[in-house]
C-alpha cells in the first residue's frame, strides 16, 4: 500500500517515523511519502496562499501548487481524501475501507482551507475526523494513516484487531495484567479462573455494560 500525504508543514510528521507504523514501513507493508506543497509554487517567494474571492478573514491554499504535485505523484488507481471538518466522519469502517485500497494521497488544508476548483478538479472525498476545528489537515492526517496501517495485514496480531472498540459495534471491555491486586485493587476473578468460555461472557457482558454507558449511539444503530 502506498500512502502520499500533501502537506505545507512536512515536519509536523515525524511521529510517523516511529513505533508500529516505523516497522511497517520497514518491513515494507506500506510506503508513506510527505510531499511538501511548497516545493511546487512559483519561484521567488513560493506563494501558496491568497486572499479568498469575495472576502472574509483568513487565507485560501492557491489551485496550481496542489495541483502540480497530485500530478507528479497520481496513479490510475489512486484515491484521494481531502482533510476537511466538513467531510464525513471518519470511522473504523472507513479506515477498514481505506486499508484495501493501493494508492491513497491524503490532502493537508491550512488556514481557511484550499481552492474548492482542486477539489472538483480531482474528485476528492473530504473527510473530517470530529466535529470541531484543528489550525491544518495534518493532524487528522495522521490519525487517518495511523488507523489504516495498523489494519493491513500481518501490521500487528490478528487477534488483535478482532475484539477492539468499534470492530463488533461495541467498545473494548476492560484490560489487565500483573500483579493481580495493585494499592487494594484486584483483577476480577473470572479472569484468573482460566475457565475461558466465562471469561469469553464476561467480556461480552463488559464491553456491552461500558458501550451503553460512554456511547449509547452504537447500540441505537445496531
Amino acid at each position: 500500500m502506498r500512502i502520499d500525504i500533501l502537506s505545507l508543514f512536512p515536519e509536523m510528521f515525524a511521529p510517523l517515523k516511529k513505533s508500529i507504523i516505523k516497522r511497517a514501513v520497514t518491513d515494507e507493508k506500506v510506503e508513506i511519502n510527505i510531499i511538501n506543497i511548497r516545493d511546487f509554487a512559483s519561484a521567488p517567494h513560493y506563494k501558496c496562499d491568497d486572499e479568498p474571492f469575495g472576502g472574509g478573514a483568513g487565507m485560501v491554499m492557491m489551485c496550481e501548487p496542489i495541483y502540480k504535485a497530485i500530478e507528479s505523484i497520481k496513479t490510475d488507481d489512486c484515491k484521494i481524501f481531502y482533510m476537511s471538518p466538513r467531510g464525513k466522519r471518519f470511522s473504523q469502517t472507513k479506515a477498514r475501507e481505506m486499508s484495501k485500497l493501493e494508492h491513497i494521497i491524503l490532502l493537508c488544508g491550512h488556514y481557511e482551507g484550499v481552492d474548492q476548483r482542486v477539489i472538483d478538479m480531482f474528485d476528492m472525498e473530504e473527510i473530517s475526523i470530529g466535529d470541531y476545528i484543528l489550525t491544518g489537515g495534518e493532524l487528522p492526517a495522521m490519525v487517518i494513516t495511523d488507523a489504516i496501517v495498523r489494519l493491513i495485514p500481518n501490521v500487528i496480531t490478528p487477534d488483535s484487531i478482532v475484539e477492539e472498540s468499534f470492530s463488533n459495534d461495541v467498545l473494548e471491555y476492560n484490560q489487565y495484567t500483573r500483579p493481580s491486586v495493585f494499592m487494594g485493587y484486584s483483577v476480577p476473578e473470572v479472569l484468573l479462573s482460566g475457565n475461558h468460555k466465562k471469561i469469553a461472557e464476561y467480556r461480552k457482558k463488559q464491553s456491552i455494560e461500558i458501550t451503553k454507558k460512554n456511547r449509547p449511539d452504537l447500540l441505537k444503530e445496531k
